[in-house]
């Protein structure tokens, strides 16, 4: 059609004009960098359980490399070394009352697990983290899960953050479950000894609790499921190390990758 242009009849007839020029068919092979896929295959080996992130984390802050996340995730779909993904679907989730807070030792979160100790039976994790900067505060590891347990862990918390058993000034609110061991009346006596003040969860909502609920699934991903431990000792020798790590190297998504203790430094510095 002469005096109309190829745009007028592409509009027209509502075809693309990349549609109208012929293209030469061209095939990109795509080429994985050797080295980067060498390195992200022993943080892999070393830590199975983490995702593209948390790998670019450890490339990014612990060793050095200037590389963006996007780099990493495609390396591990070229190699196939995604790892399985779940399925998310459709939940009732309670929106109010979550364990956020705005400053350390404002809020701390406590519950109990169990752990696989072989020969020796289970074993029970009483532990506190602190919601703000998720840094494991105390802890007790014991073959009993008792009240006195999670008064230990709760001592180690108080003597770790104030150095003493009864602080001065704020003291952190403690959130927990409805459990025996935490509705007893030792560790409720425990709490008020040590000035903390004692508020428990909606009943049948643990997601109220989720930060403390996610530090026992990533304990369990990372070390108790990765290692199958004979006896009582060496479980406890694991699960120490492993905290010790998380505390101190481990990178957390949430903070923007710095370790908790990393992340509780810089905010003590900012302050200051």
């Amino acid at each position: 059609m002469p005096n109309v242009s190829e745009r007028r009849v592409c509009v027209v007839l509502s075809v693309p004009r990349l549609a109208v020029h012929e293209r030469p068919e061209t095939v990109r092979v795509p080429v994985v960098d050797a080295v980067l896929a060498l390195r992200l295959q022993r943080l892999i080996a070393e830590h199975p359980t983490f995702g593209y992130r948390r790998l670019w984390a450890l490339l990014r802050f612990h060793e050095g490399l200037r590389i963006h996340r996007q780099a990493v995730s495609r390396v591990l779909v070229l190699q196939g070394w995604f790892g399985h993904q779940r399925r998310m679907t459709r939940r009732p989730r309670v929106q109010g009352r979550r364990s956020r807070a705005s400053r350390s030792n404002e809020r701390w979160a406590m519950d109990v697990t169990h752990i696989d100790c072989g020969s020796d039976g289970w074993a029970h994790l009483a532990a506190g983290i602190d919601c703000h900067d998720r840094e494991l505060v105390g802890y007790a590891f014991a073959r009993r899960g008792r009240a006195q347990e999670a008064e230990r862990a709760l001592e180690a918390a108080c003597v770790d953050r104030f150095g003493t058993l009864r602080p001065d000034g704020n003291t952190p609110m403690l959130r927990s479950d409805n459990g025996r061991i935490f509705q007893s009346r030792r560790f409720r006596a425990a709490g008020k000894d040590y000035r903390l003040r004692q508020k428990s969860i909606t009943p049948y909502t643990p997601e109220q609790n989720g930060m403390i609920e996610r530090f026992f699934r990533s304990l369990k991903d990372e070390c108790v499921w990765q290692h199958r431990v004979p006896s009582f000792v060496e479980a406890r020798r694991a699960v120490r190390r492993w905290i010790d790590w998380y505390n101190e190297r481990r990178p957390h998504q949430a903070l923007g990758y710095p370790s908790p203790r990393q992340y509780r430094a810089s905010q003590l510095q900012r302050v200051a």
